[in-house]
């Protein structure tokens, strides 16, 4: 009998909310809320368009911003295509974006026929360096894409002087910061638009999912036309400039799935308590680190209030423990029972997509293409030095009493195992 061929084994691949210290963490993010949610969305068929739990979900979003108009996607890379795209972004104009962000922050723009021009982030703040993002402002930038990463915020005053001066537009990528706020006022609100992602891993998860959100009703008017088809008839364009277009838009469809938004919608009630949990673990860890050696927390904007910690990036000082590698320190954390990384981004700019570029339309066509000049090592020096002396501690979100000195306790027996070494 002829052996059964067998047939090969289909990889998964899962992402949702990480690992976390369970003995430390008590946090569950779905619970039998969002699950009842989700089967009453299926029983009454609610599972396509500008639903009603879709068009409340947007409506909330708009009280928490202060803006006029949101709109869900489908997630939050559809979000700032949409918002390029609101903003008239193009073939041949140029987008200036930080090299360490998310390829997210940035992929739109190419299909967009937009280059991209990397700036470097401030090697004390780790986020977007304004006066850098001056120095790359040419006669075709049309937009700046501020990212407040890991839940850390922008200095938006510097960014926002640079779009008066210039006219051009910044975008806000908030996918890291659900609820963080910039002197009294929600990120996203601040920029001439703002994208959010609700992703599996993101404080306000949806699993897939982004919000756009603005005060201008050009750009939300051209985010509708290009992703919601079949959503702007008489309910979602504010002017009367695109709607002979309507009901079809331009054909594109980024909606998002309503029963995404549906689990998003509570997990949104959820989020206040979410941030100052984490907040109050990431603050307690951060003031202990006065007892560390080696480690040293990454400042905030002043009038900044960090929101949805995606992450917990803290400095590693080498001359402090006898000039061991950041690889040997974050072993001996991992060996003290920390979880902890070296950074999980690459540079965008040592990308071979953005580095050698790529033929992208075929032909030698396209904004990566032609006479793209492409980028090497060295480019960017003070975000690569930046980088390179970063370390993720976990994040905790539901942390038992004593987790912070717990985490701080192993952070110091860590460092005092690296200076014996």
């Amino acid at each position: 009998m002829a052996e059964e061929k067998r047939q090969p084994e289909i990889p998964e691949f899962v992402q949702t909310a990480r690992a976390q210290i369970e003995e430390l963490d008590r946090w569950q993010q779905i619970t039998e809320e969002e699950a009842r949610l989700a089967y009453e969305m299926a029983l009454r068929n609610e599972l396509s368009g500008g639903t009603p739990t879709v068009r409340q979900f947007e409506q909330r979003w708009r009280e928490l911003t202060g803006l006029k108009y949101a709109i869900t996607t489908v997630n939050g890379t559809s979000a700032i295509f949409s918002a390029l795209f609101g903003v008239g972004v193009g073939p041949g104009d140029e987008v200036i974006c930080p090299t360490f962000t998310w390829i997210g922050s940035i992929a739109p723009a190419i299909f967009l026929g937009a280059r991209p021009v990397f700036c470097e982030s401030d090697p004390r703040t780790m986020l977007i360096d304004p006066e850098d993002v001056r120095r790359r402002i040419t006669p075709r930038t049309k937009a700046i894409i501020a990212v407040h990463l890991w839940g850390w915020v922008c200095d938006m005053d510097a960014l926002m002087e640079i779009s008066r001066e210039t006219g051009i537009p910044i975008i806000e990528d908030c996918s890291h910061a659900h609820g963080a706020t910039y002197k009294g006022r929600w990120v996203g609100s601040i920029g001439q638009v703002g994208c959010w992602s609700l992703q599996g891993t993101k404080p306000v998860s949806a699993g897939e999912g982004g919000v756009l959100a603005t005060n201008d009703p050009e750009i939300f008017d051209r985010a509708c036309l290009v992703g919601q088809v079949n959503r702007i008839a008489g309910v979602d364009l504010v002017q009367e400039k695109y709607r002979y277009l309507q009901p079809l838009g331009l054909g594109m469809k980024f909606r998002a799935h309503p029963v995404a938004i549906g689990i998003a919608s509570i997990q949104l009630e959820k989020l206040a308590q979410l941030n100052a949990r984490r907040g109050a673990y990431v603050e307690a860890v951060e003031q202990g680190l006065a007892e560390v050696p080696g480690l040293e927390p990454i400042p905030t904007i002043p009038g900044s209030q960090r929101g949805g910690y995606y992450g917990f990036p803290v400095r590693y000082v080498a001359e402090e423990v006898g000039g061991a590698s950041l690889e040997k320190m974050v072993e001996a954390i991992n060996r003290a029972g920390v979880p902890a990384t070296t950074c999980p981004y690459p540079l965008l700019h040592t990308l071979p997509l953005f580095a050698e570029g790529f033929d992208l339309y075929t032909g030698n066509r396209g904004p990566l293409a032609g006479d793209y000049a492409g980028y090497k090592k060295g480019d960017l020096p003070a975000t690569e030095k930046l980088v390179s002396e970063l370390i993720f501690l976990p994040v905790l979100s539901d942390p038992i009493p004593g987790a912070a000195e717990l985490i701080v306790k192993s952070l110091r027996e860590a460092a005092e195992l690296v200076r014996k070494l």
